[in-house]
């Protein structure tokens, strides 16, 4: 009778373990199905840049001594040409003006990885000869945040730049840092730019 009892416990549990099988078979399959999902509906955001291709006016102030106290902004003048490569996957944007300060020559590389659908913002001045660490992010309802963690005056910060109040013919960009990891914001950089029509845009 015990050896009755033991076959079939045995057969009772070869039965739930091919019942169960299946079903978390079933369930690592929904599992990879939603992932793959989530995957291919996520934004391709490789064309954000567009609207901004092309020639703008620019207005910068900048904020001479960030993180400091200081209230003492500089203002520029000056010209942005935006231009496409790689189909839109990249853009390079070249800022000149001048101001106060003197002359500002400042050039930003702009990368898009189609793998985290997000862009690198690597920006140089012109008397440094080299990329500085990119600040990364993406476009929300038509708004872009890009971050990074850099050393200002030896102690760590965080840097946010955004580019908000898109239209067709004017923009805005904005830098800002924080010592504080996030808490509080000083902005010191706010640029406004307005496109430059060509002369058969006027004539319309």
């Amino acid at each position: 009778m015990n050896a009755l009892n033991r076959i079939l416990t045995c057969v009772l549990a070869g039965s739930l373990f091919v019942i169960v099988l299946p079903r978390h078979g079933l369930a690592q399959q929904n599992s990879e199905a939603s992932k793959n999902s989530l995957q291919h509906t996520k934004r391709d955001g490789q064309h954000d840049f567009d609207f901004e291709i092309g020639t703008w006016k620019t207005h910068l102030r900048r904020l001479v001594h960030p993180l400091t106290g200081s209230t003492t902004w500089i203002e520029y003048e000056g010209t942005t040409v935006v231009r496409k490569i790689w189909n839109g996957r990249a853009n390079l944007v070249e800022l000149e003006a001048d101001g106060p300060g003197g002359h500002f020559k400042g050039l930003n590389l702009r990368l898009y990885n189609p793998e985290s659908h997000q862009w690198s913002l690597n920006f140089a001045g012109g008397d440094g000869g080299a990329l500085s660490q990119p600040t990364i992010g993406e476009f929300k309802n038509g708004r872009g945040e890009f971050f990074d963690q850099e050393t200002l005056n030896g102690r760590a910060i965080f840097v946010r730049f955004v580019i908000s109040d898109i239209t067709p013919d004017l923009c805005r960009f904005e830098q800002a840092f924080s010592e504080d990891g996030g808490k509080t914001w000083e902005v010191n950089w706010i640029a406004t730019d307005t496109r430059v029509k060509d002369e058969s845009d006027e004539a319309h």
